[in-house]
């Protein structure tokens, strides 16, 4: 297939040339838009047509992603790939994979693109479900063109929520960070200066439940997808936590349960530790003992003081909040038994 430039300034076809879509167009960042027919995506187009006046087909082609997790047996990937490629012509743009031999479990994660006429959930979930069945398949499919809606939870530690945002704005995340939700003031001048609407909720003993129901109605009204916990030192009931299961993150230092209480570092730092370290993980009932997402060390010599302690500590929850947010956003995560499968 042959490509075609379309003026952006004019958003019209070439004189004596018509343009027909094949497939609606989804509209994001960096269209194109086109008289009378929507918008185009340069990175997604491929044009079939003759050097002449005419008709140009456009094919719109969409990225999607299938994560799967089934009884391990053989076959299970050879039907998976002649699915795909038989009923939708698929490009596999990448494919990872992991056996629980213990477990007897199999995972799967397919990325996808396809130019076929109709896709979307409604139709591949009718066309899957009978492989499904005959493998027992827990599945789900995800558009790499859908962006989720997250909200980030922080208390007076600023510095994850920071490192959040900065990469947000910078294009790391593909999601819309739709609110900034506190118990105390101190994160509103970040909220402000990266137009992210803040919210300000005391909590106390004594309005605990009623602060929780606020919060939950303000996601529901955000359609939220995914709560981040950017330390956030608050706990979460188990009404809030089984009402988005699996999708609230977390992250603490890796003293738990040797360091607890308000001053882990200085503690550690008491103690002599030689190793510090820093985990997130998903929230479940039980207080952080959710499936484990990322954790990262760094060694610590007598010649860090307190201070260095502390900057090392919250160097470390930044990159493995991130990390676990950005994986979890490129669905790259799948969650069984208490722990995680991280695809490649």
């Amino acid at each position: 297939m042959a490509s075609a430039v379309i003026p952006e300034s004019t958003g019209v076809a070439p004189k004596g040339v018509t343009i027909r879509l094949l497939l609606p167009c989804v509209p994001t960042t960096g269209c194109i838009p086109l008289a009378g027919t929507g918008c185009l995506s340069p990175a997604d187009v491929r044009i079939k047509a003759p050097r002449k006046a005419g008709t140009i087909v456009v094919r719109m082609s969409r990225t999607a992603i299938l994560l799967i997790d089934c009884p391990d047996r053989k076959g299970i990937v050879v039907s998976i790939v002649n699915f795909l490629v038989q009923n939708y012509d698929v490009n596999i743009l990448n494919a990872d994979q992991h056996q629980d031999v213990e477990l007897a479990l199999f995972f799967m994660r397919v990325e996808f693109s396809t130019e076929a006429a109709g896709f979307d959930e409604a139709t591949f979930r009718a066309a899957f479900e009978p492989l499904a069945q005959e493998f027992r398949v827990n599945w789900r499919v995800e558009f790499a063109d859908d962006s989720r809606n997250v909200a980030i939870f922080v208390s007076q530690y600023l510095h994850c929520l920071s490192d959040l945002l900065h990469r947000h704005q910078s294009g790391e995340f593909h999601c819309n960070i739709v609110c900034i939700v506190s118990n105390h003031e101190r994160a509103r001048p970040l909220a402000d200066f990266y137009h992210v609407p803040f919210h300000h909720l005391p909590v106390t003993k004594d309005n605990k439940s009623q602060v929780e129901a606020q919060q939950l109605n303000l996601l529901r009204e955000q359609d939220v997808d995914l709560v981040v916990l950017a330390r956030y030192m608050q706990i979460l009931s188990p009404a809030f936590v089984d009402a988005y299961p699996r999708r609230i993150i977390n992250v603490h230092h890796s003293f738990l349960p040797a360091f607890t209480g308000a001053r882990p570092y200085h503690a550690a730092f008491a103690r002599g530790v030689k190793l510090i370290g820093a985990t997130s993980h998903y929230v479940t009932e039980v207080l952080d003992e959710g499936p484990i997402i990322e954790q990262e060390v760094v060694r610590i010599t007598q010649n860090d003081q307190l201070p260095s302690l502390i900057q090392k500590g919250r160097d470390l929850e930044r990159m493995v909040l991130s990390r676990a947010v950005q994986w979890d956003l490129d669905h790259r995560i799948l969650s069984y038994a208490n722990k995680t499968v991280i695809f490649a």
